[in-house]
């Protein structure tokens, strides 16, 4: 990416069933969902979403070959999409396990997100 237009960041969780996409989509989510880009477009090469570059940094706690690269970068709508993988976030106890939630065991996933727009 040549030139960032803007970063945003967010926290996934996956309380029960200990799946680190869920988790990491939940945290791209979080950052994107809230926010309005009305001069992003006129920002762009050739004013086109198509254009748009975007990184996003994942701060995972674990699990890392079990990420779904493809179910990730599917969380941006628009434009080329590159995910680069830091340790972090966290993983804790949820308190109680439940197998009818798909559990494993009782922890929680939580997984920071940096998502920088650009071009």
């Amino acid at each position: 990416m040549d030139q960032i237009i803007f970063i945003q960041t967010g926290t996934g969780i996956d309380v029960h069933g200990q799946n680190i996409t869920k988790a990491s989509v939940r945290a791209i989510e979080n950052a994107i969902h809230s926010n309005s880009m009305p001069g992003v477009q006129e920002a762009l090469p050739e004013k086109s979403m198509e254009n748009m570059k975007t990184t996003v940094k994942l701060a995972l706690p674990c699990d890392l070959d079990e990420l779904d690269h493809t179910k990730v970068k599917e969380a941006i709508p628009y434009g080329e999409v590159e995910v680069e993988l830091l340790d972090g976030g966290m993983r804790t106890t949820s308190g109680v396990a439940l197998n009818e939630e798909g559990d494993h065991n009782d922890q929680m996933y939580i997984v920071n997100a940096s998502v920088e727009v650009g071009y």
